[in-house]
């Protein structure tokens, strides 16, 4: 007497299974990479005043008040680090290269 190999077994009984089919309840779009969200992260240095934060976020960041940048230059001053911008990654990356060249310490994520 023969006897199947144990995959072969166990194959034979999952196909006498009935399979369901789950139902699709969400659509995930897959990219290259291009138009992803990314976010600006500022840390804090030390070396430059509120103001001169604040002047370089409303210059540089779309959109940007001077309210919300005094509220994100305070967040930066005492927990050390705050998302400053999310969205495209190029423009998360022209935003930070502006940044940078003004003398905060920034990345991309």
């Amino acid at each position: 007497m023969t006897s199947r190999p144990a995959f072969a077994r166990i194959f034979a009984a999952m196909t006498s299974i009935p399979q369901t089919i789950p139902e699709t309840t969400e659509d995930v779009e897959i990219g290259t990479g291009r138009g992803l969200e990314s976010r600006v992260v500022v840390f804090n240095c030390d070396c430059h005043t509120y103001q001169q934060v604040i002047d370089l976020f409303c210059r540089y960041i779309p959109g940007m008040t001077p309210r919300k940048a005094f509220e994100l230059a305070y967040r930066i001053d005492h927990e050390g680090q705050a998302v400053v911008y999310s969205g495209p990654l190029e423009l998360a990356e022209d935003i930070a290269s502006k940044l940078a060249g003004g003398g905060l310490r920034v990345v991309v994520q």
